[in-house]
């Protein structure tokens, strides 16, 4: 992938003008991609921030993706709500539990405190009768012991094209704006910096306090409103939101929604995720998830979760 903000700016282009008596806008354009700025990112970037440098590290960020790979390395206590809806919209099937994860050396176990289920959310043989389940439990629930190397990945790694297939699904929900080797059709449209695929998008750097306390940086990548059916066809990630600490710009929090639609399949998800920084390691405190997904050769799901995690140790 060619990397945009490795370039450097052909052309750069600063007007100000005035946005409901509160924002000015500040035009960078290089490499075809535009970034609006508000008023506050206007003023930083007269005394030293830097667009470029600020957007290459939104591009080039890989602790989103690896904060979830650290909840495989540290205890925590969890909360998990999993609900799947009918064509109704009514919970047909649920789960509800308090788990503890608990870490000796570098392998893992996990205690159920309680659950309560409902309807169909286990098989008879105790397996998870939907994808997003599965999808929840491969991430979130330790099953015996499970030993894994320093970044979290286990010491004795599944194979198969199964396994190839969740990791790639991973991938899409957890690393969005990052293309996807093996992935046909939308591996490549996910990549939002490529230059074919950001001309589908609006982005913006904004200046907010995350969750009402923490100053952050806010890149916006939004898809177009006004494209036309067939660029719209390209499109996966509608929205992708991320709030970057202004002090480190450590990643706070995430929203985005990702959707999708052939004669084949179609999906339609949005997340919420917030973190936390516990034992120098940057882990999801909040993930919200409300999606709908239909694959060949399965019945359309409709789920949605809340896992919350607290009491980190090592």
């Amino acid at each position: 992938m060619r990397r945009i903000c490795n370039c450097i700016a052909v052309c750069v282009t600063v007007c100000l003008l005035p946005f409901n008596n509160i924002y000015a806008q500040d035009t960078a354009r290089y490499k075809g991609m535009t970034v609006n700025l508000d008023e506050v990112v206007v003023q930083a970037k007269r005394i030293g921030f830097d667009v470029n440098s600020f957007i290459r590290r939104v591009e080039e960020d890989t602790t989103f993706y690896r904060a979830f790979k650290n909840l495989h390395i540290i205890g925590f206590s969890a909360e998990n709500d999993i609900r799947v809806f009918n064509k109704k919209g009514e919970v047909q099937a649920s789960l509800k539990s308090h788990t503890k994860q608990v870490m000796t050396g570098k392998c893992r176990t996990m205690e159920v405190l309680d659950e309560t289920v409902t309807g169909d959310f286990y098989t008879s043989r105790g397996k998870y009768n939907y994808y997003t389940a599965e999808l929840y439990g491969n991430l979130f629930i330790t099953k015996g012991t499970v030993c894994t190397d320093e970044d979290g990945e286990p010491v004795e790694k599944s194979s198969g094209s199964l396994a190839k297939h969740k990791a790639q699904l991973k991938q899409l929900i957890f690393n969005p704006g990052k293309p996807i080797r093996g992935v046909p059709i939308i591996g490549a449209k996910v990549a939002i910096f490529d230059p074919e695929v950001m001309r589908f998008y609006d982005f913006s750097i904004s200046a907010e306090d995350y969750l009402g306390t923490t100053p952050c940086y806010v890149f916006t990548a939004k898809a177009k409103k006004d494209l036309n059916r067939i660029d719209r066809a390209d499109v996966v990630i509608d929205e992708l939101i991320t709030y970057f600490n202004k002090d480190n710009f450590e990643i706070l929090g995430r929203k985005y929604s990702l959707s999708y639609k052939t004669l084949l399949f179609d999906f339609n998800v949005k997340m919420n995720v917030q973190m936390t920084k516990q034992y120098g390691l940057l882990i999801p405190a909040l993930v919200t998830y409300n999606g709908t997904w239909n694959v060949p050769f399965k019945k359309r799901e409709t789920a949605a979760f809340v896992a919350r995690f607290h009491d980190f140790s090592r």
